[in-house]
Order: C-alpha cells, then sequence, then structure tokens
C-alpha cells in the first residue's frame, strides 16, 4: 500500500509539547514562535520530519499554521478544515479562522508591545516576512530569526528518505532540459538578470527533467539550483542523490551538495533573480550580506512548467484513460459491495477497505508509481470534511442509505490523474440528489465554458457555484486547482478560486471540482481534469480568442443522484455525450462484468 491509516499526531500529544516549546521561547527570550505547515520548499506534501505543525498541535490539514505565545497558541486554518480540527487538537490550541483573521493583527491583539516573535529563516519567504514586518513594527513588536525551536524539542524526529533522483524521459517531458535551460536563460538575459535562484522542487524537476522521492505522493527531488543567463545550472541536493544522473545531466550542470548552497550563493554577481514569494528568507538575507543586486521576480520555470506541451497533455489524456478504467473496475466492485451490504446483514464495508480496494485497482494496470495525494473515502457525516483522513481510529463502516465521497489520484509516468466521485449506497439521505444536481450544474457549466483570453481563475469561478447559489448553498474550497505532469497535483499559479488573478492559458491542467458538504450528515464533490486549449471559432471568425476545456477524467456520473427534471436539456445532452465518450474510451479496456457494469452505467438519461 501507498497509503497507510496510522494516526500520526494525537490531541493529547500536544500539552507536553507545547509546554516544552514555551520553555525553549522563554530560554531565547521569545514572546511568540511562529509554526508553518510548509517545509523549506514551500511543498503541500512533506517529509515526516517536517511536519512540525502536526506534530506540536495534532492539525494533519494540509494548510494552515500556529502562533505560541506564553499563554495562548493559535492555530490559523481555512474553511476546508473547521470540521476537521475539532477532533485533532486540544483545548490548549485555539483554532483562528484564517485568512479572514491576518496573523499580524492577531499578534497585534494578543502580544504586549515590546514583543518579539521568532521565526526559523528557512520556513517563511521574504514577502511573508516583510509584511510581518511593516504590520508589527510600528506597534512595537520585533522579529528574530533564530534556529528551529521545535526542532530543538523533537527527539525522535524522523531521518530523511534515502531515495535517489531519477531521470525523467524525454517522450513524457516533449523537451530536452537543454532546451528548457536554454528557454529560461534567455528569459533571464532579455530582463537583463545574470542568474536565478531557484528553490521550488517541481521547477527544479520540470527544468532538469528529473522526479525524486522525497515526499509522499509528489515525485519532486528536494534540491536548490542556479540557472546563469548562459544556461549553466549548478544543482545543490544531498550527497548520493543525484549519483546516477550524471549522463542525464550532461556537462552543463554540476552537482554539488546541498551544505554548499549558502556557500555558492556568496560568489553570485548581480543582478540575482529571487522569487520573494517562494523562495527562503535566508537567501535573501544571505545575498543582502555579501552586497548582491537582488532582481525580485517570480520563479521563471512556473508559467513554463504550467503550460503543457503536446507531449505533456498527450501524456495525462494516456494516464487518464489508463486510470479511469482502474476507477471503473472500482466502481463496479463497489456496487457489488452495497448490493451485498443490502443482501446480506454481517456483510462490512468499511473506509479503509474503500481506500484499499481503489489502490489495488491501480496497482493492476502496473504502471502505477505512487497515489498523487491520500485518498479521501469519507463515508456519511465523514464525507462532509472537505480533506477527510481515514485512520485506524477514524474508521467506520459503510452503510446503505448515505453517501460515499471517494477524491483519489495516481502518479504515473506519464501523468498525474485527480478525481472525485460521490456514490449513493442505497437509497440516498434527503436533499441528497437535488444537492447533487446543482452541484453537477456547476460541473457542466465549467466544463462547457467558452471564454476569451486574458480572464483569470477568479472569472469563471462563480459558473460551478451558481447553481448552488439559487438555493442557498455554497461550498469553503476553491472550484479548481492546476495539476502537473508527473508532479504535484495541486500545481499554481493557475487555478479557479474567487482569489485567483492568474490567467488561464492554453496548457494548464485544472481541476472542475464543485462540493456541498452537509456537516454531520454528507458531502458531495464531482471532479474532473480538463486541459485548457484555444477554441475553435463558432461561426466564420471570432471577434476575439477564446479558449475553452478539453475533459481528461472519463468515468461514468452517479446517474442515482441525478434529479434530470432538473437539468435543462444542453445540460442532459453533455451527460449523455460525456457518457457515450466514456464508454467509447473505457470500454475496450475493460471485459466481463466490468464491460457490462460501464455500458448500464453510461446510458442515456
Amino acid at each position: 500500500m501507498y497509503q497507510n491509516f496510522a494516526t500520526t499526531a494525537r490531541p493529547e500529544q500536544g500539552p507536553p509539547r507545547l509546554a516544552k516549546l514555551r520553555e525553549r521561547m522563554a530560554a531565547e527570550g521569545l514572546n511568540g514562535w511562529i509554526v508553518p505547515r510548509g517545509d523549506t520548499w514551500r511543498g503541500e506534501n512533506v517529509r515526516a520530519r517536517d511536519e512540525r505543525l502536526a506534530w506540536l498541535t495534532g492539525f494533519t490539514g494540509s494548510a494552515g499554521f500556529a502562533a505560541i505565545l506564553a499563554d495562548k497558541a493559535g492555530v490559523f486554518i481555512d474553511g476546508r478544515y473547521k470540521i476537521q480540527i475539532k477532533s485533532q487538537v486540544a483545548p490548549e490550541f485555539t483554532p483562528v479562522d484564517w485568512p479572514a483573521t491576518k496573523l499580524a493583527d492577531w499578534l497585534i491583539s494578543e502580544l504586549p508591545e515590546g514583543g518579539t516573535v521568532g521565526y526559523d529563516a528557512w520556513l517563511h519567504t521574504p514577502e511573508e516576512i516583510r509584511e510581518l514586518h511593516d504590520r508589527l513594527h510600528p506597534k512595537g513588536i520585533g522579529l528574530k530569526p533564530c534556529d528551529n525551536l521545535v526542532d530543538a524539542i523533537w527527539e525522535d524526529r524522523p531521518a530523511p528518505p534515502p531515495a535517489p533522483f531519477i531521470a525523467w524521459p524525454k517522450e513524457f517531458a516533449g523537451k530536452s532540459h537543454a532546451e528548457k535551460r536554454a528557454e529560461i536563460a534567455a528569459m533571464l538575459k532579455r530582463e537583463g538578470q545574470r542568474c536565478a535562484v531557484l528553490t521550488l522542487p517541481d521547477s527544479i524537476a520540470w527544468l532538469l527533467n528529473i522526479r525524486g522521492d522525497d515526499v509522499p505522493c509528489t515525485p519532486v527531488p528536494l534540491s536548490f539550483a542556479i540557472l546563469d543567463e548562459t544556461g549553466r545550472c549548478e544543482l545543490f541536493c544531498p550527497r548520493g542523490k543525484a549519483d546516477g544522473l550524471r549522463d542525464h545531466l550532461g556537462p552543463d550542470v554540476d552537482v554539488l551538495d546541498i551544505d554548499a548552497f549558502l556557500g555558492a550563493l556568496g560568489q553570485l554577481v548581480g543582478p540575482v533573480r529571487v522569487d520573494p514569494k517562494s523562495a527562503p528568507s535566508i537567501i535573501e538575507t544571505t545575498l543582502k550580506g555579501w552586497e548582491t543586486e537582488i532582481a525580485e521576480a517570480e520563479d521563471p520555470c512556473i508559467l513554463p512548467k504550467a503550460r503543457k506541451n503536446a507531449a505533456e497533455i498527450e501524456g495525462a489524456r494516456q494516464a487518464h484513460l489508463r486510470d479511469g478504467a482502474a476507477v471503473c473496475r472500482f466502481l463496479h466492485w463497489l456496487d457489488a459491495e452495497a448490493s451485498r451490504l443490502a443482501d446480506e446483514p454481517s456483510h462490512k464495508l468499511t473506509e479503509i477497505g474503500v481506500v484499499t480496494a481503489l489502490e489495488g485497482f491501480r496497482h493492476e494496470t502496473n504502471e502505477l508509481r505512487g497515489i498523487s495525494f491520500e485518498t479521501i473515502s469519507g463515508a456519511g457525516e465523514h464525507g462532509a470534511i472537505t480533506h477527510y483522513r481515514v485512520t485506524e481510529d477514524t474508521d467506520r463502516d459503510v452503510r446503505m442509505g448515505e453517501l460515499l465521497l471517494v477524491d483519489s489520484g495516481g502518479q504515473y509516468l506519464d501523468g498525474t490523474t485527480d478525481i472525485t466521485r460521490t456514490i449513493a449506497i442505497g437509497a440516498p439521505p434527503a436533499d441528497a440528489a437535488d444537492c447533487y444536481t446543482r452541484v453537477l450544474q456547476g460541473m457542466i457549466a465549467l466544463s462547457r465554458a467558452r471564454f476569451p483570453k486574458g480572464l483569470a481563475g477568479r472569472d469563471l469561478d462563480a459558473l460551478a457555484r451558481f447553481p448552488l447559489w439559487t438555493a442557498g448553498l455554497d461550498y469553503d474550497h476553491g472550484t479548481g486547482h492546476g495539476v502537473g505532469a508527473y508532479l504535484s497535483v495541486h500545481e499554481g499559479p493557475q487555478r479557479i478560486s474567487k482569489g485567483s488573478e492568474s490567467k488561464i492559458e492554453p496548457g494548464m491542467i485544472l481541476s472542475n471540482e464543485p462540493g456541498y458538504y452537509r456537516e454531520g450528515h454528507f458531502g458531495i464533490r464531482i471532479e474532473n481534469l480538463i486541459v485548457t486549449r484555444e477554441a475553435p471559432a463558432l461561426f466564420g471568425a471570432d471577434d476575439r480568442e477564446m479558449y475553452d476545456f478539453e475533459t481528461l477524467t472519463f468515468v461514468p456520473l452517479e446517474r442515482r443522484l441525478i434529479v434530470a427534471e432538473m437539468l435543462s436539456p444542453a445540460e442532459r445532452d453533455w451527460i449523455d455525450a460525456y457518457h457515450a465518450t466514456t464508454l467509447d474510451k473505457i470500454a475496450p479496456r475493460l471485459d466481463g462484468a466490468a464491460l457490462d457494469w460501464l455500458k448500464a452505467a453510461c446510458a442515456p438519461l
């Protein structure tokens, strides 16, 4: 199993650890200490040794942070985790609604004038520290970089994973790393920059066509890189990690020990490009110490990586067909299990059993490299926890008369998948079909979207929410996130959400996943992946350049939850066309009872 179900943190572990941290704070003369969820590399998935927030507080969400004071401990979480945090942290920790409540505002309200807040300069960006300083300094509150205080009290901190980096074949990448380095070097030269410091592992993975196994679910190599205006590159990684890549990297990429990274910054001639939104603030401090000119700008690999080329898009198509067939086999199995639950009172199906079965069907493809995130298998009230993680402690039976939400994905050499389906186990609960249909209508609206060049994710977000809004309903997460090519299942800068200002461009892969969650009862989410493309002209020539989406995910929708009378003719036509295409693409990959199930699931409404 790629997924384990161990409980990694418990509420009762938090208070004694909190007390030890406060002792260290007092010894350092600090009134506060910031504990981020992320690591040095800003990834959503982090190594076990970097799970500082979960180790201290018990909260295991993928976003958030804590601010520890002498008499208060705030855990800042967004709307996705309002339910989850209630069961994960001890009363000594206070949940704080973020981003509605800003860290600086909270610190100002809780700290006296003259207080000092400590932070680890490897774990915060220059932009974060500047914003905090600008708010706190006028109030007489100072910031102080320190060695990490959580690490100092974490006695059994896990070791880093030893797995080496690997080369990613050009047939999937579409370009050699020499071509990519030349492309980014030309960008640096145009903008008058001598080199760029790269700290995001997915950017380095994309640039050098390499992958790693350093963090769960995301095949990135934890490393740093410096690319100069000629295209030469220095890769800084733990000793031995890149030993097998000498031939792949070639003579224009030097491999150096990661401990030499800060020292190498002192040898750079500016302007040096640094991303203030993602680089550790210690990089800026080090360069300033050498009086090196800094050019603050976005990581130069982010947009080229997001705009998938033809080979990457074709790889995504193939990965989704393979993955779609596995999910269809799983849904056929799940239907049979539901029938047994109805007919055999002694039969049991659990949330963990669902996860185990789904991963097994993906394994049977013989091409699965890993899961792209921990599978969400939420039955009944657990489905209303947006990022629910089933553990041995929380696992429960799947029962008749409830909904089961399954959000999962796979990592394949040719692509990364992410799909959510909500399934009725027996007769659905009251209102569930109505809510499901509204969520589906929103998903269809975004799938059918046709929009002018230049729009951002915030301009499209309302399309998916409108059917819910008309009934006074909504959801507390974005509608879509970017997805990488055998990389991060959550990739920026592209998003479809109320706050996303990044333009949607051809080649960008996004999720399309509206939802609805009724706390204590059920959760609904439907998710397909889509890729942006140039839209064909409708009548002759359009008066402006238009984009639309190609759907990548092909798995039947839950017919038992669709209220056909609520649908417009165009929505019915879209569903029937989607199911016909699903049957055409997936049927050759199935046989026997699974194929019969697919034919029935894809029949016209």
